[in-house]
């Protein structure tokens, strides 16, 4: 599935936002402010709406990489405020959804609320800002991280970048593309414990052809800062400037 496909699911998706409601002879309108800074996402009519932060150094007319990331379970987008400052430093627009439930994909992997919701927020962000689309990525936290790793897999024409930390379970229903990933877990960790999901996934993910980096560190379920801003050096490919 292509990044049009993906997007496509706005159309399909059970919150029926983001719609084409041009007519013939109507003027376009004019491109929403850009909300520099943190925001409300502003998709959903619910609690469970989500979060954005764009650097304050984005330049209208200048693409910028983007970073989906998903929190782990019953987190909201709030969780993922810690990287906000990495984000501003590295220059990378942040999108901190909130799964529809407690926690992300809990009906047919692919055919779920939870992604039916992505879409739409990727479309909303993405008609505000340029986004880099060579450097488009979704990650996650814990249970977010796991839901990440199968969704990104399955839309990996969509997002060509996966940081994956402290991964739950993974259920791929389907590979499309090649995304590179970025995946990390503590040694100790006792709710994912790294025997039965890293060192699992990373060896079969790299026979499959897919490039891998992996780091463990010392500690259990909670990433190092080192980690995070490793991952963001990672995902730009450089060091901050």
């Amino acid at each position: 599935m292509n990044r049009r496909a993906f997007l496509a699911l706005s159309a399909a998706g059970t919150l029926g936002l983001l719609h084409d409601s041009h007519t013939a002879g109507a003027q376009t309108p004019a491109p929403p402010a850009v909300p520099y800074g943190q925001s409300r996402l502003g998709i959903s009519d619910d609690d469970r709406d989500g979060t954005l932060y764009v650097p304050k150094r984005y330049k209208p007319g200048v693409p910028m990489p983007l970073m989906m990331m998903l929190h782990g379970f019953a987190g909201t987008g709030e969780g993922v405020r810690g990287m906000f400052p990495l984000a501003e430093e590295f220059g990378v627009i942040m999108i901190a959804p909130e799964s529809r439930g407690l926690t992300w994909g809990r009906a047919i992997p692919g055919f779920d609320d939870d992604v039916r919701y992505l879409g739409p927020a990727y479309r909303h962000v993405a008609d505000m800002v340029d986004i880099d689309e060579s450097r488009v990525a979704l990650g996650g936290v814990s249970d977010g991280a796991g839901y990440a790793l199968s969704m990104g897999l399955a839309y990996g024409d969509s997002f060509n970048h996966l940081i994956i930390l402290m991964a739950g379970q993974m259920i791929p229903y389907r590979n499309q593309g090649k995304p590179r990933i970025f995946m990390t877990h503590g040694v100790d960790d006792t709710q994912m414990p790294i025997d039965k999901t890293a060192r699992i996934y990373v060896p079969k993910l790299k026979a499959d052809g897919y490039d891998v980096t992996y780091h463990e560190y010392q500690g259990g379920h909670r990433v190092p800062p080192a980690e995070i801003r490793a991952a963001f050096e990672w995902f730009v490919g450089k060091k901050a400037e």
